[in-house]
C-alpha cells in the first residue's frame, strides 16, 4: 500500500527514539517534545538507535496510522542533532526511505535574477 505524502508536511525526531513505547507515548512525544500537533495531519517519523527500524504516525481525520520498517541489512541514514525537530519535504522523505543521507546534499539557491 503506497501514501501520497505529496502537500504533506514532515517531521523527524533527530536522534534516538525507543521504539518499543505506545502510540499514546509517541503522541505524548509529538506533543510536549516536539512541540507538535499530532491531530495536524502532518507525518512523523522516528528511528531506534541501532537505526534499523523507522516508525511513521500521522493522522487521517478518523484515527491514527502507524507504519514501521525493519531493515535486514542496512542502517537509515538518521541525523543525530537533538537540539530542533526537523521538518523534511516529501522530496528528502523518499530520498530517506531508500537510504540517501539527504543532509550531506548541497543547498539549493534561488536567485531573483542572473548577474
Amino acid at each position: 500500500m503506497k501514501f501520497d505524502v505529496t502537500n504533506t508536511r514532515v517531521f523527524l525526531r533527530p536522534g534516538v527514539t525507543d521504539l518499543r513505547i505506545s502510540t499514546d507515548e509517541l503522541l505524548n512525544l509529538i506533543k510536549n517534545i516536539m512541540g507538535q500537533d499530532p491531530l495536524s495531519g502532518a507525518v512523523f517519523l522516528f528511528c531506534n538507535k541501532r537505526r534499523n527500524i523507522l516508525r511513521a504516525i500521522w493522522w487521517d481525520k478518523t484515527g491514527f496510522w502507524t507504519a514501521q520498517k525493519k531493515l535486514e541489512k542496512h542502517r537509515w541514514p538518521w541525523p543525530e542533532n537533538k537540539e530542533a525537530v526537523n521538518e523534511i519535504n516529501s522530496r528528502q522523505m523518499a530520498m530517506l526511505l531508500t537510504g540517501i543521507d539527504f543532509t550531506t546534499m548541497h543547498e539549493e539557491l534561488h536567485f531573483e535574477k542572473f548577474a
